[in-house]
């Protein structure tokens, strides 16, 4: 069992939020991190947050969430309408992130995206991106949910499995948590003007950082 299980919501190539976080938080080799997925687009970093995520694989038990912009990411890889659809969704803040080609993203950083989870299950929590069909099990949900759906278009009841649920995705623009008990949203709006949050889910400690690199106080 991991010494503590900590979550941080969508990055958005605040690579300096993120380092913030990193630092305050000193995760170990016994904790388990969960990132919600999208890391990349719309903020300036978004090669940098990836390096830092690759980094912290080798000091923590970490579980990468996929996002739709990763997924849009990887999409755009393969066609050119896909490409078009991406970069008008932010993706244009990544492509110049890699110096201003999609060739040139390293192999390690592709690599990274195609390990990135579905979904992650504890004994007592589910991590995913975005949405989910309360009466599904896991690996039963349609992308559509897990990646697309903002849960303030069709707030779902208690997973059957009742356990907590974790989500990002659906940004908070005034910087707080969404706490509903069954459901907790981490996406704080760290690319706009909020925060980058991490939340150890036993004590329900929080951190949060700007996309400046500052420190919110407690």
């Amino acid at each position: 069992m991991p010494k503590r299980t900590i979550a941080v919501g969508d990055i958005h190539g605040c690579a300096l939020a993120l380092q913030r976080l990193i630092e305050a938080v000193r995760p170990t080799a016994d904790d388990l991190v969960v990132t919600l997925g999208d890391y990349v687009d719309r903020g300036p970093d978004s090669r940098q947050v990836v390096d830092l995520l690759i980094d912290l694989e080798d000091r923590c038990q970490l579980a990468p969430l996929l996002g739709n912009h990763e997924i849009m990411m990887l999409e755009a890889l393969e066609d050119l309408e896909s490409l078009r659809f991406w970069l008008e969704c932010g993706g244009m803040a990544t492509v110049e992130s890699y110096g201003g080609g999609m060739e040139e993203i390293p192999a390690a950083h592709l690599a990274f995206f195609h390990r990135c989870h579905r979904f992650v299950e504890t004994e007592d929590f589910i991590f995913l991106h975005a949405n989910y069909d309360p009466d599904l099990p896991l690996d039963a949900q349609p992308d559509r949910l897990l990646f697309w759906e903002h849960v303030v278009r069709r707030l779902p009841p208690e997973h059957y499995t009742g356990k907590t649920v974790i989500v990002g995705h659906t940004p908070q623009t005034s910087g707080e948590i969404l706490d509903l008990g069954h459901l907790i949203c981490l996406d704080t709006y760290c690319v706009g003007d909020g925060w980058l949050t991490a939340m150890e889910m036993e004590s329900r400690q929080v951190w949060q950082a700007n996309k400046q690199g500052e420190l919110r106080a407690p």
